[in-house]
């Protein structure tokens, strides 16, 4: 017997949409079950192992009964490590309690938009974003203020564009650099002169999404925020965590560095939902932080070289413009020459949406439309798969827009 809800559900709920991403992923599964040969670019999660250290903390913690409450806002032993490792890596000065960790690091954003936004707060976010940022933004009653970046850019913010954004209701900006989805990462320059718009208006807050950090290409050396605008520190929240870096998506590890007031305020939003994060997964984020980086940097070695050749082979595809990405493990090319073509059944791909089902059905390789992430017209690969993997889905790909017409 199915049981249904009968009485409304909640205004905001109406505000939100699911995720773009999980969608496709569960559509792939879906075929995937039904017995068709499904090739998944749409998830983005490292395709490697948690490291060793992290894995035997995690053992070692459960074999010791480290299986308790913790502080809300993490271990001590952790929050330590996180402000040594925003010292070490981006040179920035924080004591343990300027620093929350929580589960995962979209809890982190959502507990900071819940902290400092009121109704009808305006959020800058530059387009392509992360599929969740306006939807966090519209739960927590603020106003996502979209700012479409465009590839000739290298899908990044300037400093003009930033100015041209704000109002006397802005808030905060969101920064995600490498991107999802693009990869495209901010330099320093590019920081400093977003920071000297941010400069101007005393009421803003930077929020800077890092998680990708440790993944950068071609010797480019990543820079943060706060760490180039030394002075707007106070006005700073520098996320990242665990998940890419260190293959500990399934961990649900996320931290950020804060002023220590709005850290408090943060702890008092995660105290009354989901309180501390996994006291295991804690002691295993203490050893990842630790831990040597030759898994890391052999990872990282991967994922560019999988990275050029991925670049070389969608350019080869007609119809498809493919820029090069400084990190994350995505790229973003544009697929405007298939929309208006016409498949071998007779459908016209009307946009990037349809270019993506039309691949799902025709090649059974899974990507996510770039609409999910405000930039229609593009789509999403990640190339966090086998090789060997990645040159079948491009393959497919490839005789698949061959018989358009």
């Amino acid at each position: 017997m199915t049981i249904s809800f009968s009485l409304p559900l909640s205004n905001r709920l109406s505000k939100v949409k699911p995720s773009a991403t999980l969608a496709i992923t569960a559509k792939a599964a879906e075929l995937r079950a039904s017995g068709k040969d499904i090739i998944s670019l749409s998830v983005g999660e490292p395709d490697f192992e948690t490291p060793k250290a992290a894995r035997k903390a995690g053992i070692k913690a459960i074999e010791e009964g480290f299986t308790r409450y913790t502080a809300v806002p993490g271990i001590p032993e952790l929050r330590a490590e996180v402000a040594a490792k925003f010292k070490r890596d981006n040179n920035l000065d924080y004591t343990p309690e300027n620093i929350l960790v929580s589960t995962g690091g979209k809890q982190c954003i959502y507990n900071l938009l819940m902290a400092i936004i009121n109704k009808g707060d305006e959020v800058i976010i530059p387009a392509p974003y992360w599929v969740s940022y306006p939807d966090m933004v519209l739960l927590a009653e603020g106003e996502p203020v979209i700012v479409a970046c465009i590839a000739a850019a290298n899908f990044k913010l300037t400093a003009a564009q930033l100015e041209a954004a704000i109002t006397s209701k802005t808030k905060m900006l969101f920064l995600n650099s490498p991107s999802n989805p693009t990869g495209m990462a901010y330099s320093a320059a590019d920081l400093k002169a977003l920071g000297e718009v941010i400069r101007r208006y005393p009421n803003i807050v930077v929020a800077t999404d890092d998680m990708y950090e440790k993944i950068m290409f071609d010797g480019k050396e990543f820079a943060t925020f706060a760490q180039v605008n030394a002075d707007l520190i106070d006005r700073t929240v520098t996320l990242n965590g665990v998940s890419k870096a260190y293959c500990m998506t399934g961990w649900r590890i996320g931290f950020c560095a804060a002023p220590a007031d709005l850290i408090k305020a943060m702890s008092k939003i995660q105290g009354q939902s989901t309180s501390n994060p996994s006291s295991i997964s804690q002691k295993a984020a203490v050893a990842a932080l630790q831990g040597p980086s030759n898994e890391l940097d052999e990872m990282v070695r991967t994922y560019e070289a999988r990275r050029t050749w991925l670049v070389d082979a969608l350019n080869a595809i007609e119809g498809m413009d493919c820029i090069t990405p400084d990190g994350a493990f995505y790229v973003f090319p544009s697929v405007a020459g298939w929309i208006g073509k016409t498949t071998a059944d007779g459908t016209i791909l009307k946009d990037d949406v349809a270019v993506c089902e039309w691949l799902l059905d025709a090649a059974g390789v899974a990507l996510v439309p770039g609409t999910a992430f405000g930039s229609p017209g593009q789509i999403r690969f990640s190339y966090a798969v086998a090789q060997e993997t990645l040159e079948d889905a491009v393959n497919r790909v490839a005789k698949a827009v061959n018989s358009l017409e």
